[in-house]
């Protein structure tokens, strides 16, 4: 053999070596590239299904807002229906708490000694710490 003919069969078996290595290379990237779009296929598939059950999670979730709304609507109606009650029951109260300080003022005057506590003067001071209650709870509500 001559130093051309080793030359030459060195030369072909590199591009021997290149060619299998490029083949298997690419058998590689085929496969990867195979499971790639079995991948993407089913990420399809359940997309579709997300957005089939979407659509009526959406129209359920819909309905239960406007349930919520109309409760709320409802709720807001009835606590200003019942505003003037509390109102009465606190401004009953303060009245009462009054007449019972002026009468144990009479009292204490009249007799010069100390007067206990009455009924009236705890339904009174109950009736104005509902009153304070309704009210605090009536200026946190938020307004539409």
């Amino acid at each position: 053999m001559t130093g051309g003919e080793v030359a030459g069969l060195i030369a072909a078996i590199a591009f021997l070596i290149l060619a299998v290595g490029i083949a298997i290379f690419v058998l590689r990237v085929a496969a990867v590239t195979k499971e790639v779009k079995q991948t993407v296929s089913e990420v399809n598939k359940t997309l579709d299904v997300v957005n089939s059950e979407m659509g009526g999670l959406t129209h359920e979730v819909e309905g239960l807002l406007v349930k919520a709304n109309t409760l709320l609507n409802d709720v807001n109606g009835k606590v200003a229906t019942i505003d003037p009650v509390f109102t009465a029951v606190g401004e009953l109260g303060e009245s009462v708490s009054a007449l019972n300080n002026s009468t144990r003022n009479l009292v204490t005057r009249v007799s010069g000694g100390v007067v206990n506590t009455t009924k009236a003067t705890v339904v009174a001071r109950a009736g104005q710490k509902a009153y304070a209650m309704f009210k605090k709870n009536k200026t946190e509500q938020p307004t539409k």
